[in-house]
């Protein structure tokens, strides 16, 4: 599983409706890589768990997934990519 998000979004609430989305640090942050590298972990993983435009534009950018699914929390772009 990776869990992955911009720099600057750690510890921070996002709301739309019902949804609360907590980037908490305990869960997001970790090793800080490049785009190249981003691109390599979320191909090796088999969950995936992205939040932020740098982030989600990476996995969407590459065919990890599509705008369409991408779930915008308070102007936040979240993406979540399983594989079976």
């Amino acid at each position: 599983m990776l869990a992955a998000c911009d720099e600057e979004l750690l510890g921070k609430k996002f709301r739309k409706g019902e949804i609360c989305l907590s980037v908490k640090r305990e869960f997001y942050q970790g090793e800080n890589t490049d785009v190249k590298g981003l691109y390599g972990r979320i191909t090796e993983c088999t969950i995936a768990n992205l939040v932020g435009e740098r982030t989600v534009g990476t996995a969407v950018e590459n065919g990890l997934g599509t705008e369409e699914d991408v779930l915008w929390i308070d102007g936040v772009p979240h993406l979540q990519i399983v594989r079976m």
